[in-house]
């Protein structure tokens, strides 16, 4: 590498996902599902606000906070549906997508040398935005055989006089999985007990199937201590638009805006201007798109276990996360082979952290044509290596078990946090 270089820099690993992207584009006829997006394309009543935004001149910069009337509506929206208030003025930041906002809350809570405990399997970004902004990612494993749940014991271990914070992503890129509201208590329990901050990936809030999502900061006591992150792009098909936001008290979000207003000065005006529209209007967008990614994801976990790549239930997101165990491959070279064989990308499970070793991610954000035509090109990688018997009987997917809602359901009722 250069010497002009920074160390940190040249510390930094490359993206374990973009190499199979790199290949495939050399490739014709490859059927992916490794692209982490959905396939619908934006809504037309939100693509029609940002085209009118365009038409009406509306070219230049916006308040470096994002405009206020989306700021309004995201406070609104969070308190419809979490009941936790937070102020428009100042409680609430629009940044250029989720990764952006990522960025601003490490940045904001690590001196060099600060712990971040990173909860995984993880998007690849997780870690490496820890150590651009000079922390030190202190990775957590979770297991299959706990639904790649935290427990507050993993994270109890791992705690020393340097952590600042814990990362939690759920529901989670790449397994699917989401948190049980007895696994947040223990996460929000260590949080308490140790007086760290806990950012909050919520990305895929409303992709959730057969329960109700639970923002973090509305666990008793978290309010204070909470960062979290959402955006527009996987629940309104809007990747392209960049519309992220942060939610948090006062004291982090006028330190994120610090940054923010240097870095970045506004995220993009056309895009806030269909994000407004998508709040305000949206929802039976977003149900639509759940309904549908539900029933391709019925349909690619059946196909995963009828192949003998036993898959757990994914309860979010638009991942399947199966293992490859019965292939004697490791994930690199069991993707590698599969892609180069049947021109079918799937993303190595290790590419996510140590603990997606021996797992694939699939993402099920595609037609489901084509979620056939992976496990039809699958089933032929297998039985190729004597890995399948012809006419194996299928292995049915259990009907979910819907969980109680954690406000209104029976059984505990969370206490609602925020300003009222």
């Amino acid at each position: 590498m250069s010497p002009y270089l920074s160390k940190s820099v040249q510390s930094l690993r490359p993206s374990g996902i973009r190499r199979y992207f790199d290949i495939a584009a050399t490739m014709d006829d490859v059927v992916t599902l490794g692209i982490g997006e959905p396939n619908f394309v934006t809504p037309a009543h939100i693509l029609d606000a940002g085209l009118q935004s365009l038409r009406d001149g509306h070219t230049g910069y916006t308040s470096n906070a994002g405009v206020y009337e989306l700021r309004a509506a995201i406070a609104d929206h969070i308190e419809s549906r979490y009941g936790l208030r937070y102020a428009a003025e100042d409680e609430v930041l629009v940044t250029v997508g989720v990764s952006e906002a990522l960025y601003l809350a490490l940045k904001i809570l690590l001196d060099p040398g600060d712990e971040v405990l990173v909860v995984e399997p993880c998007f690849v970004a997780n870690p490496a935005l820890v150590e651009t902004a000079g922390g030190v990612p202190v990775m957590v494993p979770t297991a299959v055989e706990d639904d790649f749940q935290v427990t507050g014991a993993a994270l109890e271990e791992r705690i020393t006089a340097r952590t600042k914070a814990i990362l939690l992503s759920y529901p989670s890129n790449p397994t699917g999985a989401a948190l049980t509201l007895e696994h947040l208590l223990q996460v929000a329990d260590a949080a308490e007990r140790h007086d760290l901050v806990v950012i909050s990936d919520e990305i895929y809030e409303r992709l959730v199937y057969g329960l109700e999502h639970i923002n973090f900061a509305t666990l008793p006591n978290m309010f204070e201590r909470t960062i979290v992150l959402s955006g527009m792009s996987k629940s309104y098909a809007m990747t392209g638009w960049r519309i992220g936001y942060v939610t948090a008290p006062r004291a982090f979000t006028e330190a994120m805006y610090k940054i923010h207003q240097y870095l970045i000065m506004s995220a993009p005006t056309m895009g806030q201007a269909a994000a407004l529209e998508a709040i305000r209007c949206g929802e039976d967008d977003i149900e639509a798109m759940r309904l549908e990614y539900d029933k391709r994801r019925r349909l690619i976990v059946d196909g995963f276990n009828r192949l003998g790549l036993t898959c757990f239930e994914p309860r979010g997101a638009f991942y399947a996360f199966p293992s490859i165990a019965i292939t004697g491959m490791d994930d690199e070279q069991f993707c590698e082979e599969l892609l180069l064989e049947e021109r079918l990308a799937l993303i190595p499970g290790s590419a996510f952290g140590e603990s997606g070793r021996g797992f694939a991610r699939a993402s099920y954000a595609t037609s489901e044509a084509n979620i056939q035509a992976a496990l039809d090109r699958l089933e032929r990688f297998l039985m190729k290596r004597g890995l399948l018997q012809v006419g194996a009987a299928p292995v049915a997917f259990l009907p979910l078990t819907p969980n109680p809602s954690p406000t209104r359901g029976e059984g505990l009722i969370l206490p609602r946090f925020g300003r009222h």
